[in-house]
């Protein structure tokens, strides 16, 4: 449809994704990633798996993808329909995310990076040479 609208030929890569729902608390939005390096979508999967913070929601054929009503009341993060990119080809990755911004917002996500920060070194002082 968009490329009927624009006028565009068959071959344009256009990729889209829509959510027409009402929501109260939860914010939702597709990741579209270009990366230096060809993407392997399992390896992606399995990464986003183990992050903390992120609930995997990637069940298609069970009807089991990240929604706003489901996100809602919950710390985590949903990510899924995670696939190839269809602009980028082997050098993107497209994903879904959904999350409660009342729980799981700019003000926490900024804590747990200084918490990280603060974990790993990053925050000390660095000594001159």
């Amino acid at each position: 449809e968009t490329r009927k609208i624009c006028g565009l030929p068959d071959d344009a890569a256009i990729s889209c994704s829509a959510v027409r729902i009402p929501t109260i608390r939860a914010h939702s939005e597709v990741i579209i990633l270009e990366t230096e390096k060809p993407v392997d979508v399992q390896v992606a999967r399995e990464v986003l798996d183990a992050a903390p913070g992120v609930k995997l929601v990637d069940d298609t054929a069970n009807l089991q993808y990240p929604m706003p009503l489901t996100a809602t009341g919950q710390y985590d993060v949903e990510v899924g329909r995670l696939r190839k990119s269809i602009a980028f080809g082997d050098y993107g990755l497209e994903f879904f995310v959904c999350g409660d911004q009342l729980l799981r917002g700019a003000a926490l996500n900024a804590v747990l990076v200084a918490e990280e920060m603060d974990s790993n070194g990053s925050l000390k002082a660095k000594v001159a040479a």
